[in-house]
């Protein structure tokens, strides 16, 4: 909460997939609070702190619940203003967090950073073309398959600077320890995500967006075609900030990055929140 500002406005604030509260969404939300807003961060259910049987699973549907459930949860509260109740999606979830705002009456309005937006064609292509998108969403139906019968997860290591069989080998952020790698990050995930994950269409949903939203990305961070696309889809409803020279992983959580990207977001809410 911000001091000295009553009722304020709040940003319910998710990060990346794999994520935790603690990571990117706690970097931001302090941004937040800075600039006068209440800021709400969540474990989704089966991640770190949150209970869930079937854990570490990367549904964007059921993640997208969960930011809605969230949004109901803020418009109970006294201290905030229930009338403006904003979103934030970093990375991954930023196209659950579209999905939200469209179907979400709550949710006044959302901001967009390392925006990550794909559907099953993009999906395609950044996870090796059909044959290895076929052959990822077959263990991802047997490994739910598996839970469902035994109760029993599937799961590699999320990231790893060693294990190359890792989700992330050698990714920047998430094996560093004075970055991502953290105690509270759960470090798994779950081959029963792939078929919700690699299924998902995000970009659609720019046709149905029932007000102004913005993002910050960059050439240089994750598919930007992906964000092209969904904003030429949203017409006038969608505007963005490009940043030049800022990769994904310097969204999370470097200085100037997250000052740029702060400064267009509080922008944003300031006209739209």
């Amino acid at each position: 909460m911000p001091a000295g500002i009553e009722k304020p406005p709040v940003v319910v604030v998710t990060g990346a997939w794999t994520t935790v509260k603690e990571q990117m969404p706690s970097v931001y939300a302090k941004q937040l609070v800075e600039n006068g807003y209440a800021a709400f961060i969540f474990d989704f259910a089966g991640w770190g702190m949150s209970e869930g049987k079937n854990r570490f699973v990367e549904d964007p549907i059921a993640k997208t619940y969960d930011i809605e459930a969230a949004v109901d949860f803020l418009s109970t509260l006294d201290q905030i203003d229930a009338e403006r109740i904003g979103g934030l999606g970093i990375c991954a979830s930023s196209g659950y967090m579209v999905k939200a705002y469209v179907e979400q009456p709550k949710l006044k309005t959302i901001a967009l950073v390392a925006t990550w937006l794909h559907n099953p064609e993009i999906a395609t292509e950044v996870y090796g073309g059909p044959e290895s998108v076929a052959s990822l969403i077959a263990a991802g139906e047997g490994a739910q398959a598996n839970f469902e019968q035994t109760g029993n997860l599937t799961t590699i290591e999320a990231a790893s600077a060693t294990n190359d069989k890792s989700l992330m080998y050698q990714a920047p952020y998430y094996t560093e320890t004075d970055r991502g790698l953290i105690p509270a990050y759960d470090n798994q995930f779950n081959l029963a995500s792939w078929k919700p994950w690699l299924t998902f269409d995000a970009i659609s949903l720019a046709k149905k967006l029932p007000g102004k939203i913005t993002f910050v990305h960059s050439e240089d961070a994750v598919i930007p075609h992906g964000v092209k696309q969904f904003a030429e889809l949203g017409g006038d409803k969608v505007n963005g900030v490009w940043l030049d020279n800022i990769t994904q992983f310097e969204f999370y959580d470097q200085p100037e990055p997250v000052r740029l990207a702060t400064e267009a977001i509080v922008k944003h809410y300031s006209e739209a929140l």
